[in-house]
């Protein structure tokens, strides 16, 4: 079934964020970034799905989280979707806390065994039963998904693909006219060809030169030329994608995100089966 799928995200920049950490006056390394455009100002990557019936999906835990969801009046998730198990987007974890007090239950994580692993390696604590007496930490129910299945999820119908990142790999997904592809250097052909026809595609472009664990412009576009999306949402870019000069260079059809962009885009997939989360 075809419906409406609101995006909102919640921030679009790599591991260390825009500025980074440093500078001459210790306020910021912005690299090619221009300090005074506000979009230049990026927290690591993730985003929120809605569906029809207002249920949210989370698309990982990073670092700023508690700011990323009060600055987009967002109180309440229904499932957390990991793409992968680096810090910058797993860090975050504990914020869920509050997410569990206005549930009033344990929230679903899905992810690959191996990012699951990871992450109850990092937050133990997370994982064990959870009930409201547990107020001081957070609780999540580990969901150990893998690529190819076609899951349901908080109401949406998500199909989940493996990326090349590198040194490990990590998780896209599409539902329906949507797909989100956040670090990733390379694709198989076949899941280029599953992009295919897509409207709305969010992909990772950390920079202009060609990196190891990441896309940079000239693949994008490349694979745009491919998939040939209606509208391409460049995400996790680092500090050498500054805005002003994007919204003057990037080819049509392609645009940078900017931490707290919504959108919409219909004909996102809803699930066949709505069951409950635990």
């Amino acid at each position: 079934m075809s419906i409406r799928l609101n995006i909102a995200v919640l921030g679009c920049g790599g591991s260390s964020g825009v500025p980074q950490i440093g500078g001459p006056d210790g306020r910021g390394e912005w690299g090619s970034c221009d300090p005074a455009e506000p979009r230049n100002r990026r927290t690591r990557s993730s985003i929120v799905l809605t569906g029809p019936d207002g249920r949210r999906i989370l698309v990982d835990t990073g670092p700023d989280l508690r700011a990323q969801l009060l600055a987009n009046g967002i109180g309440v998730i229904d499932a957390i979707f990991y793409t992968h198990a680096h810090a910058d987007h797993i860090a975050g974890l504990d914020d869920v806390r509050p997410l569990n007090w206005a549930a009033g239950r344990a929230i679903e994580a899905f992810g690959t065994s191996a990012t699951l692993d990871e992450v109850r390696t990092r937050f133990d604590y997370a994982f064990r039963p959870w009930t409201t007496k547990d107020f001081f930490r957070p609780g999540v129910v580990a969901r150990p998904i893998m690529a190819g299945q076609v899951l349901d999820i908080a109401g949406l119908s998500l199909t989940v693909f493996e990326q090349d990142h590198g040194k490990l790999n990590s998780l896209g997904f599409r539902c329906g006219s949507f797909a989100y592809c956040t670090d990733v250097a390379s694709f198989t052909d076949d899941v280029l060809t599953l992009l295919e026809g897509v409207d709305t595609w969010m992909v990772d472009c950390f920079q202009l030169k060609p990196h190891s664990a990441h896309g940079w412009l000239e693949r994008v576009v490349e694979w745009a030329a491919r998939i040939r999306p209606r509208r391409t949402i460049l995400t996790h870019l680092g500090t050498a994608m500054d805005w002003a000069w994007m919204q003057r260079e990037l080819p049509d059809g392609i645009e940078a995100a900017f931490d707290g962009m919504t959108f919409s885009v219909e004909g996102g997939a809803l699930s066949p089966q709505r069951p409950d989360v635990e």
